[in-house]
């Protein structure tokens, strides 16, 4: 159940209604929103009747909820939550850009990358440090060089950046380098890391399964978001069905039904869907139309000789192409896109010294 709080209610009247939930053997989470403070009540415990908790003081209205997901429902918050990456807002007005690398492969294709999705627009750079593969013989990625490869690509140019995590052993090490943590489709439910980032104070980009349902998928957000972290972004890629000629079908039902069901802000990556880069335009546009609240969108400085997902990786030409298709779209469906950006030109940039990444707590 949720119970909302009124306007100005006390931190008293929300740590009394915390403490009688505590004493029925539920779990109060309280989620502190703009104008309102809302706390879900989650557990085995005996639930109390309405009555009595709407009583108490500072309490406005209680609101059973009869799905599985309570945290992530949208009945704890009805407006949306927003998720701040850095210090970019996912889930307000503004239609957000992830882009860059499937895989960090070296710092100049890093860098040019990053120079080039900011320059069209993007607003947070990803960049994969360890890679899960089909085969234990394909490149499995950098690893700690990677992240730091990341900071030095973050400090010269702005954008938080995001990579994923694929194991418990991992969290602490990216959590110390990235904005944002990612929770590929293959991890959806491995609960252990699921909780484990849900203890972290960082965002997380949870991704869809490859065969999950939508309620699986919530399930699993609903996973961390019990560990006590609600900062969680959910991004659709493309689930697995009987048609072989994408890499995945794009489910843009998946964004109407969940944008229903979930106050999380919902993604979609069209590189991943698609699995060829001259599909990833339209599935792009799909996603927003759909009332997506951003893409995430491979991109590499020369496709053919990426080391990971080379075939659905855009250029940065046509990234830029795409985000200038983008904008009169994104108009149209009442909300924002950021503009191109100036970015310094490649020899006005020094490389992040090694001293450099030791003040800031990057390297050893």
């Amino acid at each position: 159940m949720i119970i909302v709080m009124r306007m100005g209610a006390t931190e008293a009247e929300i740590n009394e209604v915390s403490r009688r939930l505590a004493d029925l053997g539920l779990r109060a989470h309280p989620i502190y929103g703009e104008k309102r403070t809302v706390i879900g009540a989650v557990g085995e415990g005996r639930f109390p009747d309405r009555e009595s908790l709407e009583a108490l003081p500072g309490v406005e209205r209680v609101i059973p909820i009869l799905e599985p997901f309570k945290l992530v429902n949208r009945a704890v918050n009805p407006a949306g939550s927003i998720v701040r990456v850095g210090d970019v807002p996912i889930g307000g007005e503004e239609v957000v850009i992830i882009a860059g690398p499937c895989a960090v492969e070296s710092w100049p294709q890093l860098i040019s990358t990053a120079r080039a999705v900011k320059a069209a627009g993007a607003r947070i750079l990803r960049g994969g440090a360890f890679k899960p593969r089909t085969s234990p013989y394909s490149f499995q990625g950098l690893g700690k060089e990677a992240l730091e490869l990341l900071a030095r690509a973050r400090q010269a140019t702005g954008l938080p950046v995001v990579t994923e995590v694929l194991s418990v052993r991992q969290v602490e090490l990216v959590a110390q380098y990235a904005d944002a943590l990612q929770i590929g489709a293959r991890n959806m439910q491995n609960f252990e890391l699921l909780r484990e980032v849900g203890r972290q104070n960082k965002p997380v980009l949870l991704k869809r399964g490859l065969s999950a349902t939508i309620e699986e998928w919530l399930m699993a957000a609903e996973y961390i978001a019990s560990e006590g972290n609600q900062q969680i972004v959910l991004v659709e890629r493309g689930i697995r069905t009987y048609e072989n000629t994408t890499r995945s079908t794009l489910d843009v039902s998946a964004v109407v039904v969940a944008r229903g069901l979930t106050h999380l802000p919902i993604l979609v990556d069209p590189s991943h869907a698609a699995g060829r880069r001259d599909w990833v335009a339209g599935l792009g546009r799909a996603g927003i139309a759909a009332g997506a609240d951003g893409l995430m969108i491979e991109v590499h400085p020369n496709p053919q000789e990426a080391l990971s997902d080379g075939p659905q990786a855009l250029t940065p030409e046509m990234f830029a192409e795409l985000m200038r298709a983008l904008r009169p779209l994104v108009l149209a469906v009442g909300r924002t896109l950021a503009p191109a950006a100036t970015v310094p030109d490649q020899g006005q940039v020094t490389p992040v010294a090694a001293g450099a990444l030791e003040g800031l707590g990057l390297s050893g």
